[in-house]
């Protein structure tokens, strides 16, 4: 990987002001995480560089996020155990998960997680850390004051300023009263009363592995793999959507697994794409992956130079950012569009939001999850059915399945089918049939499959089922527009007479099998006008 003097220049002043972001959320998220504030530091350095150099993205900054956080912390109580080691085996978990999901090219699977349950597990979980950060607010008029001081600059300045890195000033300007007016001596807690950030680069720890932390973290671990993907996916296809870079889905599954891994043997805690990072890394001009690189190594020289100093940045001002990060995570935009889009999307939005009250976080993740199967399968099996008539220029114009002016031919119907035509579909198939089948004046129906998918043996015995009803009423089936593999399951179920391929030829297919169920009609002693249905002269 080459880089060019003025790629250089870009990538290390995206750094720097990634760097700015990333210090002051590392520790505050490792507060919503119920973790040691150096966890979150530990997390955003190392592990950054290595989610860098080897995903896809050349803009996504990997490190601690504020939703995957929130995960992590209920895991943390729930659990019982060491913090620290809770923190590290999940990090094992997720890591080898992400990578398994690489290496086995199973990228495509977050595309099952709908946009509205993202939404409402990213809008819970902001209501629950700003909730969550009233205890550290009310302590005492001091931190009341330092946390209203640190939201309302960081929102004024990111009014007037947005690129200024509002945060880390704010913070240092906390960090800096705290050590002058000795906010200890007041009531006022300091990270340093938590666990104090030590000097000196991050540890090698090793994760326990035993039988029965893995076993009581897997359940927590899947989630957090599943949320730290949305995450990391989403991220990454905003930023390409705009960048016009070509993503590989499984590339970034496999460099976040090694991320996590990372952080896992260097104490750091879960990790995602982070979208507050990225978007600013992508913003300033970074050019090339180096800049997330840069930006992990200048979080490893604050830890060098600055963590005693960091001891006394008051909790109460963490507080602050953190209502600040709380109120960027309910996207009023996106919740809106979700209302607006549909009762079944709303509802999705809904049941996760509520989950993400009422239930364990892991749990609502499992429900977010469920809900989007749910939807996806509901959609998946709906076919849409529509009367087809040829025009006089060989046009083809739909008629709804219940109109019935139009058709010019009462004997013979031609209906036009898209959609997932598998297992899930095939009874909605079967009555859609049943009632078009139920006319006694037809005779003869064409079925336009050209435009369904996944044809499956299930669907392909409802087609057989109908077909050998209609025969044995002295009625016909005619099949058009299928391609080879659906040609194969048609055989396979025994369908072989009256099938009509598609064929290269605009409407080829079609206008051979309109003729041969004219044909048929006749041999009935049955005919329709040609020339009236379909504005062409019959054939001789």
């Amino acid at each position: 990987m080459t880089l060019e003097a003025p790629d250089l220049r870009r990538d290390l002043t995206a750094a720097l002001a990634v760097t700015f972001l990333a210090a002051p959320q590392g520790i505050a998220y490792a507060l919503i995480a119920g973790l040691p504030p150096a966890m979150g530091l530990y997390a955003a350095c190392l592990p950054a560089i290595v989610g860098s150099l080897l995903r896809s993205s050349k803009h996504v900054v990997a490190g601690p996020t504020n939703a995957l956080s929130l995960l992590v912390g209920t895991a943390v109580i729930s659990s019982g155990m060491d913090p620290t080691s809770t923190a590290l085996t999940l990090a094992l978990l997720v890591g080898a998960i992400q990578l398994g999901a690489g290496l086995f090219r199973l990228g495509v699977l977050v595309d099952y997680i709908s946009t509205p349950v993202v939404v409402g597990y990213i809008t819970g979980a902001g209501v629950l850390i700003a909730v969550g950060q009233i205890d550290n607010v009310v302590v005492s008029p001091i931190a009341i004051a330092t946390a209203t001081a640190v939201a309302a600059g960081i929102v004024g300045i990111r009014y007037f300023k947005p690129s200024f890195p509002a945060a880390a000033l704010l913070l240092a300007a906390a960090t800096l009263a705290s050590w002058a007016a000795d906010f200890a001596s007041l009531g006022v807690q300091r990270i340093g009363d938590l666990a104090a950030i030590p000097y000196g680069l991050p540890p090698l720890t090793v994760p326990d592995i035993s039988v029965a932390q893995v076993t009581a973290l897997l359940p927590v671990a899947v989630a957090a793999t599943v949320l730290s993907l949305v995450e990391s996916s989403s991220v990454a296809r905003a930023i390409s959507a705009r960048s016009g870079q070509r993503l590989n889905l499984d590339a970034e599954f496999r460099g976040q697994g090694l991320a996590n891994l990372t952080a896992a043997f260097t104490g750091g805690y879960p990790i995602s794409g982070s979208l507050s990072r990225s978007a600013l890394n992508y913003q300033i001009g970074a050019k090339t992956r180096w800049a997330g690189v840069f930006a992990g190594a200048m979080i490893l020289v604050v830890l060098l130079l600055l963590g005693p100093a960091l001891n006394y940045t008051p909790v109460a001002a963490l507080a602050g950012l953190l209502m600040v990060v709380a109120w960027d995570l309910i996207d009023r935009e996106r919740i809106r569009k979700v209302l607006q889009s549909g009762t079944g999307d709303a509802a999705a939005f809904a049941a996760t939001l509520v989950g993400t009250w009422v239930l364990p976080l892991d749990k609502a993740i499992y429900l977010g999850v469920f809900i989007s199967l749910v939807i996806f399968l509901r959609r998946s099996r709906q076919l849409v059915i529509s009367d087809l008539r040829i025009g006089p220029r060989g046009n083809l114009r739909e008629f709804g399945v219940d109109e019935v002016g139009g058709r010019g031919c009462e004997h013979i119907r031609i209906l036009h089918i898209e959609g997932q035509l598998f297992f899930a579909a095939a009874s909605e198939l079967e009555s859609a049939l049943a009632e078009v089948t139920a006319d006694p004046e037809l005779r003869v129906l064409i079925l336009r499959i050209k435009r369904t998918q996944g044809l499956d043996i299930t669907a392909a015995e409802v087609l057989k089922a109908t077909s050998d009803r209609l025969r044995n009423q002295g009625r016909h089936l005619i099949l058009v527009g299928m391609r080879e593999p659906a040609m194969h399951v048609l055989e396979a179920s025994g369908i072989t007479e009256n099938l009509f391929p598609t064929q290269r030829r605009w409407f080829a297919a079609m206008n051979e099998a309109v003729r041969a169920g004219l044909d048929l009609l006749e041999d009935h002693e049955q005919p329709c006008d040609l020339e009236n249905w379909t504005g062409q002269p019959n054939p001789n």
